[in-house]
């Protein structure tokens, strides 16, 4: 019995002993911020409906450390309620052996989801409000990411096994009808070609989670140049849902945006995008919505002005349907 006991209590404290807590950092911050927002057009509800005024303050929780075989990160969002995340993630960085992710939710860190758009912008995207970035991917949902550089080349991969939403430990959160997601985007450092110069590209594939279906795939890449105050990039990407995905239709995208720095404070960007919907409509043809925004930002110490217009024609896919977009917002970091 006593041998037992003492079994039992080298079990223990061996146990203790890997649960034990390594010395972290932790920081505490935040935003407060409010907007005012208006949205027009022809489409179905695309009215004001309600109060144009809103606010959110969110609480970010980090904190990081040495494990031995890398430095663990951990990050927890908060939003007004309290009751739910805005973002939940954590890396573990193993130095030139790259650096491994658990995206619960929101944190947007690897795959194509994390490069949708990369156009220089003085505050949104172009498709704010209106219209999408037209890219799939394995999102913030659960999500195993890697990524590691090589010279010039970056390479972020990720892999979500299906689902919408984060599951807590031990549970199995995928939704039926929905398959495994592979994503890979490199990064190239075109630097060496000519100075300033980045160029991007991703695919995703979501598998067929039913036999006799096709996968869904979708292709991003960007082109991207900076030169002093001024920032130009062009962005390409196709979709292709899957024959499963009986509500989707194929999309081929193509945008562009010059961003401009006034001075230290002030920055602005105009911004085009276009969008092919594969035969919508009663008549099965091919529409193109056609989106333009204009972008603004001044900051001045932790305060930050910043205000975006878009507009929005043949929206979604729907001919004749129009939507304009204005945000105004007033964000206070600290």
């Amino acid at each position: 019995m006593n041998n037992l006991k003492k079994i039992g209590l080298s079990a223990l404290a061996g146990s203790l002993v890997a649960f034990s807590a390594s010395a972290v950092e932790m920081s505490v911050s935040g935003t407060a911020e409010v907007t005012y927002s208006t949205v027009e057009g022809t489409g179905a509800g695309q009215v004001n409906a309600g109060n144009p005024m809103g606010s959110n303050t969110s609480l970010k929780f980090s904190g990081s450390g040495d494990v031995g075989f890398g430095t663990a990160t951990i990050v927890r969002t908060l939003n007004d309620t309290g009751a739910s995340y805005l973002s939940a993630w954590q890396t573990l960085d193993m130095g030139s052996m790259g650096t491994l992710s658990f995206d619960s939710t929101g944190g947007g860190l690897e795959g194509t989801s994390a490069y949708d758009d990369m156009l220089p912008t003085a505050y949104e995207e172009v498709w704010n409000g209106v219209a999408g970035a037209e890219v799939l991917g394995a999102a913030s949902n659960d999500t195993l990411g890697y990524s590691n550089s090589f010279g010039p080349i970056g390479v972020s991969l990720a892999y979500t096994g299906g689902g919408t939403a984060g599951s807590g430990d031990g549970s199995v959160g995928a939704e039926a009808g929905t398959g495994k997601i592979k994503d890979m985007h490199f990064t190239i450092d075109g630097s060496m070609l000519v100075d300033g110069l980045t160029l991007m590209a991703g695919t995703s594939t979501t598998e067929a989670p039913t036999s006799g279906t096709t996968d869904s795939t979708s292709h991003n890449a960007h082109i991207l140049y900076a030169s002093g105050p001024v920032s130009l990039g062009y962005r390409l990407s196709e979709t292709q849902p899957g024959s499963f995905n009986t509500d989707e239709t194929g999309l081929n995208t193509d945008a562009f945006s010059i961003a401009f720095a006034v001075n230290e404070n002030l920055s602005i960007s105009l911004a085009q995008q276009e969008t092919e919907f594969d035969n919508t409509g009663a008549a099965a043809v091919n529409v193109t919505n056609e989106v333009t925004a204009l972008n603004a930002a001044y900051t001045v110490g932790a305060a930050t002005v910043r205000g975006t217009m878009s507009e929005s024609d043949n929206d979604e896919g729907v001919a004749g349907a129009t939507e304009d977009f204005m945000e105004i917002s007033l964000v206070l970091s600290f």
